[in-house]
């Protein structure tokens, strides 16, 4: 079982705790540094800080930005998004960010892309937002990844209902031969399709084991209707961590994020490292291999020496 570490910046990071983050991620262990793609807090309006500064601060962070800085400062996690908004940037310029920050990493990037779909971001900074983000993704999954396998002296073209692309030079080329790109969701019909047809992994967010098994069947069922071997596809799950030596720090942990240790514990890993190694079993059962674990106290880093030694050791 893999553990990725999954960071939500826009809730308030700047690129120095992001930073010590990703370090921490690489000296102990985790497999990758992966970060939402969102320009505005989510979630009631926390208390001012100190000073009266608003909820969120600094600020957002871009993801491609960020990320581009952390292929330069570290040197063995891979480095992704869950998920990159689709309506943030056109499919051509898409596709020449992520190459060059794989190029950065030296080819340690994956690429998580979705449609989009917090209408509130959009309208905060002036961003677009279409009525057919779904649509749009399908197009911008077949430029993207058409784009990468062009081969160098050919072209590339595209019409599409919302895209169109002439005479490409498909250029800069990632430094992975095939970059990895993920797509995830809960649609039970066009998410698997599409997964079927461009994804090398499939993600379920905040997912029960029951629904997780419900939507990974649905994805091989596509897979395979489209000629594809259903093992063809990693299969991971997003969740929250809130892990504790004991129930006092799983209390202290879950408070520091404004959640309840019960609805943790229902709804993701929560609890002393046996409860969480438990429960990551009970995922495995049903198929998943990967696991992001979305850490949302990015300021307490005893959090992640404490996953790292006594449940990732667990797991092998």
């Amino acid at each position: 079982m893999d553990l990725r570490i999954f960071t939500e910046p826009q809730q308030g990071a700047d690129y120095e705790t992001l930073l010590r983050v990703a370090r921490a991620t690489e000296d102990l262990g985790f497999d990758a540094f992966f970060r939402s793609d969102h320009y505005l807090r989510m979630g009631p309006e926390a208390h001012p800080g100190e000073g009266g500064e608003p909820a969120g601060m600094p600020g957002p962070t871009d993801a491609w930005i960020t990320l581009a800085g952390l292929a330069r400062e570290t040197r063995r996690i891979r480095l992704g998004t869950l998920m990159t908004a689709g309506t943030f940037r056109l499919p051509g310029v898409l596709a020449i960010q992520v190459a060059q920050v794989d190029r950065m990493s030296g080819g340690r990037v994956e690429l998580g892309l979705g449609a989009g779909w917090f209408q509130r971001e959009h309208e905060a900074y002036g961003i677009p937002f279409p009525k057919e983000k779904f649509d749009r993704l399908e197009e911008q999954l077949a430029i993207v990844t058409g784009l990468w396998e062009t081969k160098v002296g050919d072209t590339f073209s595209f019409e599409g209902s919302h895209y169109r692309l002439t005479d490409s030079p498909a250029l800069p080329k990632p430094a992975q031969a095939k970059v990895p790109v993920l797509i995830g969701g809960h649609g039970a019909s066009r998410t698997p399709r599409l997964a079927a047809r461009y994804a090398d992994e499939f993600n379920i967010p905040f997912a029960s084991v029951a629904d997780t098994e419900r939507q990974f069947g649905r994805v091989q069922a596509a897979a395979a209707a489209a000629g594809r071997a259903p093992g063809a596809l990693v299969y991971s799950n997003a969740l929250v961590v809130c892990v504790g030596k004991d129930d006092a720090e799983v209390a202290r942990r879950a408070e520091a994020i404004g959640r309840e240790v019960g609805e943790l514990k229902a709804n993701g890993l929560a609890g002393t490292p046996e409860e969480v190694v438990e429960k990551i079993g009970a995922y495995q059962a049903v198929g998943s291999q990967r696991i992001y674990l979305q850490l949302l106290d990015l300021h307490d880093l005893d959090h992640l020496e404490l996953i790292s030694a006594q449940v990732m050791a667990r797991l092998g």
